[in-house]
């Protein structure tokens, strides 16, 4: 890890308020990196160079000066192009936004960049941020740092790539089905999905231009090759959308815990209703045998009180009554037919999927009482459990797959899966609106690197963040590692 750039954010970002970097060399830096690996990965699809270069020039002259616009000052990163950035496209994947330039940025994005951050390009996305894969019409298809011939994951699969690859110092993605934490899985890196509406989406594409209402289940949320980078990213940008009143910022939940000892940590590496691969599980059990034999209180048996079955149909059909809200109306035929057939108990992923793309308020209103109950279930979990770790997806990174979705399927240890089982770790624990933080733990027998999720009580962000830094710090999991060829 000899080249700058596979430095963490923090360190970064300290380097250049010491003076031991420039921000002009550091941008430049990362603009060299783009310039060689951009066009095989496919990261980065647009850049404001001579933007970014302005602002680099005159945060060299503020440093200077003592003159420091906040915690960021200087430091280059990139977004993901479902987030406003004024001076680039803002494009969702979609070809009628091709041309769109929002003119406000995201609240997060103006975060961000009040902190002293320099957006210095946009990051790959599917079209409309609806796939677990990264291509579309506009910018073409995003490969995998680590296999060409794999996915980086999606719908933040460039964020994940450019992070990975070294590309960026930080980026800051947006998770509805697992969109931060299946790419951070992908390639290796470190993601949070933060816990439900503490981080505004304002600015993010989905819903239209000019959206100013909370989506259901989506978060924005941070990716970085280090937790610590994740915590500073969070801190800079929690807090209620300034459009709807006077900002508060929510009491988030720490550790409170500074030992690996006192820790109570659930075990859950596979389900019945979601097989996982075994590497992926064996890797999962050695972490909680290193936590144990650390003297962390190891339950690889607990489980929230609830049917996985009944609670990934809900997920599907909370997630399909925000999806399905842009879609045209000829688009909903094929929906109302499956779900008028459907029988009542038919909790199936395809089946609850057309039912949310149809379903009246009164159905969504039963589908989130029933989502509510399951949150409780969840809240009693974590009063005997500090934290809980288990898979991102069932596999590590599935090679890339452009055919129709109903016709596409993964591969578990020879088994074949749904396509849309890779969203089954990720759904339960997002419609439930709980923070979710995804550290790399391990690689296949290919070489492809996977991860876990640490998942806390709802606000409990620091807590898994915390935890993350302590897994770093203690030498539990590996951490990142730059792919080979890009060190």
């Amino acid at each position: 890890m000899d080249d700058i750039a596979q430095h963490s954010a923090t360190a970064l970002a300290a380097m250049l308020r010491t003076g031991k970097i420039g921000c002009v060399e550091l941008l430049e830096h990362f603009l060299a990196r783009i310039e060689r690996f951009n066009p095989t990965l496919n990261a980065v699809v647009a850049t404001d160079i001579d933007s970014a270069m302005a602002q680099a020039e005159t945060a060299d002259e503020a440093r200077a000066n003592r003159d420091f616009r906040g915690p960021l000052h200087g430091l280059p990163m990139t977004i993901k192009d479902a987030l406003a950035v004024p001076g680039m496209p803002c494009t969702s994947g979609a070809p009628e936004f091709a041309d769109y330039h929002p003119p406000e940025p995201a609240v997060a994005v103006a975060r961000l960049a009040e902190a002293g951050a320099i957006i210095l390009g946009k990051t790959n996305v599917p079209l409309y941020c609806g796939d677990l894969q990264s291509y579309n019409d506009i910018y073409g298809t995003t490969n995998n740092p680590w296999s060409g011939a794999h996915t980086p994951g999606g719908s933040s699969g460039g964020a994940a790539a450019a992070v990975a690859a070294g590309l960026t110092s930080l980026e800051y993605g947006s998770d509805i089905g697992g969109s931060i934490r299946t790419p951070a899985h992908f390639c290796g890196i470190f993601g949070h999905k933060p816990s439900w509406d503490i981080v505004p989406t304002q600015g993010h594409i989905p819903g239209p231009p000019g959206t100013v209402g909370v989506s259901d289940i989506n978060v924005v949320g941070p990716l970085a090759r280090h937790p610590e980078d994740l915590r500073l990213a969070l801190e800079l940008t929690v807090g209620s959308d300034p459009a709807l009143g006077p900002v508060r910022r929510p009491t988030l939940l720490t550790a409170q815990k500074k030992k690996l000892r006192d820790f109570r940590i659930a075990v859950w590496p596979e389900d019945k209703n979601c097989p996982v691969a075994r590497d992926i599980t064996d890797a999962i059990d050695a972490v909680a045998g290193r936590l144990a034999r650390a003297g962390a209180k190891i339950d690889s048996h607990a489980r929230p009180d609830f049917d996985t079955g009944e609670a990934f149909g809900i997920y599907a059909q909370l997630l399909m009554g925000v999806i399905a809200t842009g879609f045209p109306e000829p688009a909903l035929t094929g929906f109302r037919d499956i779900a008028a057939q459907a029988a009542t108990d038919d909790m199936s992923f395809a089946t609850r999927s057309a039912i949310g793309a149809v379903q009246s308020h009164r159905q969504w209103l039963s589908a989130n009482e029933r989502r509510q109950k399951l949150r409780a279930r969840w809240a009693a979990f974590f009063s005997d459990h500090d934290l809980l770790l288990c898979p991102v997806t069932p596999t590590a990174a599935i090679p890339h797959n452009q055919r129709p979705v109903g016709e596409r399927t993964i591969t578990v240890d020879g088994n074949t899966l749904p396509y849309m089982q890779q969203t089954f770790w990720a759904g339960l624990i997002g419609m439930a609106y709980l923070p979710s933080t995804v550290v790399p733990i391990g690689r296949t027998a290919e070489g492809l690197p996977f991860g876990m999720q640490i998942v806390g009580p709802f606000r409990g962000d620091l807590r898994t963040i915390e935890f993350a830094e302590t897994l770093c710090r203690e030498a539990m999991i590996e951490g990142y590692l730059p792919p080979p060829g890009y060190s």
